[in-house]
């Protein structure tokens, strides 16, 4: 399977579902961190207007934010349906936003997660990306992440 199929790009139709996964996937880490977490906040429907969402599933079971500048891909957040964990539908948008950076001519994809969030400090790593610092944004820890692309 290539690193984009089964994956689309979202339409406006899709905004209440990506809100609804988006909150599914990231509620559990208000408790822990304490703020609510930014994915949860996101303007979903400029985001999907602007061409940053993409999706996958019928009906959507994970989705991507992706937004792209001159030397990099940044992955804004990936969100899975807590029902479809353990599917391989993460592993299917880590490797759709590589071969989307790819596809845009970019070298490197960039990311970060809060601290709190250990989980993702566990995964991140298993697909090639590497901790350049962490840094304090306001009410978030956050561990921001670098992967180089062949």
């Amino acid at each position: 399977m290539s690193g984009s199929e089964g994956v689309r790009v979202a339409v406006v139709a899709d905004v209440p579902t990506v809100k609804a996964v988006t909150d599914m996937a990231y509620h559990h880490y208000i408790e822990r961190i304490g703020v609510v977490p930014q994915p949860m906040e996101a303007d979903h429907m400029a985001n999907v207007a602007a061409g940053r969402v993409f999706v996958t599933g019928d009906p959507v079971i994970g989705l991507v934010v992706i937004e792209e500048h001159d030397d990099h891909l940044f992955l804004d957040s990936i969100a899975v349906h807590p029902e479809a964990h353990g599917r391989g539908v993460g592993r299917l948008l880590l490797h759709f936003v590589d071969a989307r950076a790819r596809e845009l001519g970019l070298t490197e994809v960039r990311l970060y997660t809060n601290a709190l969030m250990w989980e993702n400090q566990e995964i991140y790593p298993k697909f090639g990306y590497e901790v350049v610092e962490r840094r304090t944004d306001g009410p978030y820890d956050r561990i921001h992440y670098r992967k180089r692309l062949e």
